[in-house]
């Protein structure tokens, strides 16, 4: 596939024949906008495909999108106070330091979902114990990485046996960043997360695997050690990194999917949407690649939005040719 080839060409900088763009939507946002925004799908084919208005089920969600109380298989609870949104971990299973010597990681296969490394550290003990860990550095910590390392090392192994080996997309998701920095800053992090990410992510090359990874947050310091680890593609946020600084860890070392500022989306028109998509462009992006484009749509993004998101990634997708 076309899209798929400039995706490629775009990671080993070989020079794609477009900027390869997506467009992500929230459940909630089909919810409300409803045929109205399949409309606006229907109009951006190169982005979308072929779509066919209201053949979709606008209010089907699944998983931790649906409203209501989740327990994982780890032990902790997600909540979800809003249909169509993501849920957040209400109840720790692990809020003391002895509790993380009597846990045991699940016996079923659950893979490796959003958050399958450091964010289920806090899911499991809670986000201010667990930096309470990260700062006093009790033997638990350690304890509790390798517990949550040695599953991870176990999916990947069996998600190999399913998938075979040989060039294709493999994709990670866990938010490393707050909205200013790295909660645990950039020592540790190395000092205790880097082995986690290189082990597993290594072994992906070893069977020929790319690697995808996406972490919102505050995240640059540390892009250059990721690409260390074995990340081939890096989708960070705009907003919580700045653009300059994206371009100093990245720009002709790694290629970046960039994830368009979403917290300016809901409060902006139009014009400052094409300004913001060719200017991100202009100092990210490069003739040889290097450079994907994503935008996020929630329920908060008003509808002429989406389409002037649509419009900027059509326009500018092809700066380069």
């Amino acid at each position: 596939m076309p899209g798929q080839d400039d995706r490629v060409k775009a990671m080993r900088f070989q020079h794609p024949e477009f900027i390869p763009v997506g467009v992500g939507i929230l459940p909630a946002a089909w919810r409300l906008h409803r045929e109205k925004l399949d409309e606006i799908c229907a109009r951006h084919p190169v982005i979308f495909g072929e779509v066919k208005v209201g053949e979709r089920d606008y209010d089907k969600v699944g998983g931790l999108y649906v409203q209501g109380r989740h327990v994982d298989p780890w032990g902790y609870t997600w909540e979800n106070v809003c249909e169509g949104m993501d849920a957040y971990p209400a109840v720790h299973n692990v809020p003391t330091r002895a509790g993380v010597h009597d846990l045991e990681a699940p016996e079923v296969h659950d893979g490796m979902p959003h958050g399958f490394m450091y964010m289920r550290l806090f899911y499991l003990r809670g986000f201010e114990e667990l930096m309470l860990d990260f700062a006093e550095e009790p033997p638990e910590l350690q304890l509790l990485i390798n517990i949550v390392l040695d599953y991870n090392v176990r999916e990947l192994e069996h998600k190999i046996e399913q998938q075979g080996a040989g060039e294709k997309f493999m994709y990670f998701g866990d938010d490393l960043g707050m909205q200013h920095a790295l909660p645990m800053g950039p020592y540790k992090w190395r000092k205790y997360l880097k082995p986690c990410f290189r082990k597993l992510y290594q072994r992906c090359h070893e069977v020929g695997w790319w690697v995808y990874m996406h972490t919102d947050g505050h995240c640059w310091e540390i892009i250059p050690d990721l690409k260390e680890c074995g990340v081939d593609v890096i989708n960070p946020q705009i907003r919580a990194n700045g653009l300059e600084n994206l371009v100093i860890a990245c720009k002709g070392t790694i290629c970046v999917n960039l994830d368009l500022d979403r917290q300016l989306f809901p409060f902006c028109g139009p014009a400052e949407i094409d300004a913001h998509v060719r200017h991100c462009v202009e100092r990210l992006g490069a003739p040889e690649g290097g450079l994907w484009l994503a935008a996020e749509i929630g329920p908060d993004v008003p509808l002429e939005n989406v389409e002037a998101i649509c419009c900027a990634l059509e326009r500018y997708r092809s700066y380069f040719r």
